[in-house]
Formats: structure tokens, C-alpha cells, sequence
């Protein structure tokens, strides 16, 4: 099947949002409701494999007994904090996307295809993310958008895949995920989505032998990607609309 549409994830896929902002500002939140812990950047991401980031406070403090336990209400107002911080440092617009990521939008829409999102950060963080690098009109890009707990089940479920191809009236096999975690992988691919995988220093040690091709990021005409698994693997690349069309094609 031709190829329509492009469902991306956000945190780490459009931009390396996770070590210096998601952090940053959970720590900022902590910092201000007197909690005595802050994370670090290797401690950041251990919790990484827990998606959401309510979620992934309650891991930690889970691991932790030692230290002040807080309830669901005070996670929730304590995320909601975060949140307020991340908002903040993306309307001082101190994060890019990653290279290649508004070239392949740009090139997409030129081709026709739809733009969707799939994400579990908030609706805010992502419309602050996308002011910040795309313009006021930047959620106007994506046809939908499918953030946070708009599904009950965070990935690695499938859920927020399936709610956006449901939300597209796609079927799976005419869609390609982009992602950057093992998580968001297994969540894509468990909805019947081909998956191209941007690692990051956070990931890449992760599994993604079910992926269509890993690389290093998207690549520009002056610094392509390198692929790091799939048939091309060790070759440089500037990943385009007729390069995921063609990969899309061998897995029919």
C-alpha cells in the first residue's frame, strides 16, 4: 500500500526534549513543593522505560520508601507543576527540534501525506513544544493529535496509535510511525504500524529489532543520518519522503 501518512512521537523523536527540559523541569517542581531529591541525568533515565511522567514519579518513590511518599492527587499537582515549568522554558525557546524533522514535515505535506502525532506527554507540553519550533500555527500541522490520557493504556500499549489511525480513518499498513524508544516501538508495532527508529543517548541501548530502520536522526543534505540497523546499515542517508515510501514498500 502507498504511503499517506506520518504519525509521529514527540519527546525525543521531534525534539531531545527529555534529558535538559522534561528533567530539568521535574526537578524545578520538586525543588518547589520542598521535596528533598532531585535526578540526575543517569537516574533520569532509568525511569525513562516508564512511560508517562506521572507514572514515572510513582516508580521512582515506589523504589525509594525511604523518602517522602506522596499521594495520586499530589503527583498529579506536582506534574502539573512540571508542566508549567516545561511550557516555560519552550516559550523562551531554548530547545530545536532535531536535525531533519522540519525537512521531512515540510516534504511531506509538499507530497500530500497526512501528519498525525502520538505521543503520552501532555496536550500542553506538545503545543508548547510546537509553538516553540514551528510557529503559533505549529499544531495546525498535524491533522490529529493524540496526547496524554486520551487512552487509557500509555505505551508500550497500543492504544495511542490505534486512537490516532481510528481518529484518521487509516488502516495501519498505509501509516509509518516515527520513533525513538523501545516503548514507543512496541506500541506502534502492536497497532500494525511500520516503525523508523531516531535513537538517542537516552535509547540506544535499547531494543529495536523490530523496527523497519534504526538511525542516528534524520539527517540534512549537510549531514546525513547514519543507519544503524536495516539493509543499508553503516551507510549515510538524508531521510525523505521517497526513502520511507521505499522502505514502507519492502515490508508489504
Amino acid at each position: 500500500m502507498p504511503l499517506r501518512a506520518l504519525i509521529f512521537d514527540v519527546d525525543g523523536t521531534l525534539a531531545d526534549t527529555e534529558r535538559d527540559a522534561h528533567r530539568v523541569a521535574f526537578n524545578q517542581a520538586f525543588a518547589a513543593a520542598g521535596l528533598p531529591f532531585d535526578w540526575d541525568v543517569p537516574t533520569y533515565g532509568r525511569y525513562l522505560k516508564v512511560t508517562g511522567g506521572k507514572e514515572r514519579l510513582r516508580s521512582f518513590l515506589n523504589d525509594h520508601p525511604a523518602l517522602p511518599q506522596l499521594s495520586d492527587g499530589d503527583i498529579a499537582r506536582i506534574h502539573q507543576q512540571k508542566t508549567a515549568y516545561y511550557v516555560e522554558m519552550m516559550q523562551a525557546g531554548l530547545l530545536p527540534l532535531r536535525p531533519g524533522v522540519e525537512r521531512l514535515l515540510n516534504a511531506a505535506n509538499d507530497a500530500g501525506l497526512t501528519l498525525a502525532i502520538a505521543t503520552t506527554t501532555t496536550p500542553a507540553n506538545v503545543d508548547a513544544l510546537l509553538k516553540s519550533t514551528l510557529g503559533q500555527d505549529g499544531s495546525n500541522r498535524f491533522q490529529v493529535i493524540g496526547a496524554g490520557d486520551i487512552v487509557p493504556h500509555k505505551k508500550p500499549a497500543p492504544d495511542i496509535y490505534t486512537y490516532v489511525l481510528r481518529q484518521l480513518d487509516l488502516p495501519a499498513t498505509d501509516g509509518l510511525a516515527l520513533e525513538d524508544s523501545e516503548n514507543g516501538l512496541r506500541s506502534a508495532v502492536s497497532a500494525g504500524l511500520a516503525t523508523v527508529i531516531t535513537q538517542t543517548e537516552y535509547t540506544q541501548d535499547q531494543d529495536f529489532s523490530s523496527a523497519l530502520r534504526v538511525l542516528d536522526q534524520l539527517g540534512e543534505p549537510h549531514s546525513p543520518a547514519k543507519v544503524l540497523q536495516g539493509r543499508e546499515a553503516g551507510q549515510q542517508i538524508v531521510v525523505d519522503v521517497s526513502v520511507l515510501s521505499q522502505w514502507l514498500a519492502e515490508r508489504a
